[in-house]
């Protein structure tokens, strides 16, 4: 089999649950290289659990995780479960860089220093490489005039992207959204927005957890619709939004139109 034609991620039947509370009943997610995969569905429907399952910043207690066709190990199944290799995790887990709703920036280091960080400290490359590297990924984004300033002098929006230049400086094989926008006022929602958008159009592989439908239906090349820890509904976004089968479906998107 051609590499390329290989997911980048794969979840298969993935199960998790908190205690007696089961968020994720079986599900199944396949993103292949270039694929921009939108996760819409109300809150406490198991978008952003799943997502950090895929990442393994939560443990799921059953189902598989696959990154570019190789498979996460585990030591036992259940609530016992955890992966048989940390080394293992922390190696796939440098090619699947997380962005979250609340940026997560280091606030006593400045941008640039932010953005250096993990390339330097975990990857162990050169660090005047790395300066280089980060200072055209903060370019990229549109901040590269930010450098040498704290998280704390930035608004939202340029907070959220520099945790992007961050995320790219790892040079991953894929990017995990969850809720990138959610924490901004819609002006500077338009700022991330437009680098996510970028970000697609170069074939970046990404999982994007939203509540935005205007970014999912501009953005992702598939969108799915989870309802109760279920795949509800899925499919490419000009049929999911503009002619939804499930009745679910078309209660959310009204509820959220």
């Amino acid at each position: 089999m051609n590499d390329q034609n290989i997911p980048v991620i794969e979840i298969k039947s993935l199960h998790k649950a908190y205690g007696d509370l089961e968020v994720l009943k079986g599900v199944d997610i396949t993103a292949k290289r270039g694929d921009v995969v939108a996760l819409i569905g109300s809150s406490g429907s198991g978008k952003s659990t799943l997502l950090r399952c895929c990442n393994m910043l939560e443990i799921s207690q059953k189902g598989a995780i696959l990154f570019q066709g190789e498979a996460v190990r585990w030591s036992s199944q259940g609530h016992n479960r955890r992966p048989a290799d940390p080394a293992q995790v922390t190696r796939l887990r440098t090619n699947l860089s997380m962005v979250f709703q609340q940026f997560n920036l280091w606030a006593h280091m400045t941008i640039l220093q932010n953005v250096m960080e993990a390339p330097v400290t975990v990857l162990k490359q050169d660090k005047s490489e790395v300066e280089s590297r980060a200072r055209a990924l903060l370019d990229k984004v549109g901040i590269g005039e930010k450098c040498d300033v704290y998280p704390a002098q930035l608004s939202g929006g340029q907070q959220q992207r520099a945790a992007i230049a961050r995320a790219l400086a790892m040079e991953p094989e894929a990017l995990l959204f969850d809720e990138p926008t959610s924490a901004l006022d819609p002006e500077l929602e338009q700022e991330v927005i437009g680098v996510i958008k970028d970000l697609a159009a170069e074939g970046r592989t990404m999982l994007i957890v939203t509540h935005d439908m205007a970014m999912a239906r501009d953005v992702a090349n598939h969108v799915i619709f989870l309802h109760q820890g279920v795949i509800e509904e899925q499919g490419p976004p000009e049929t999911l939004f503009g002619a939804p089968k499930s009745q679910r479906l078309q209660q959310f998107l009204s509820a959220v139109a």
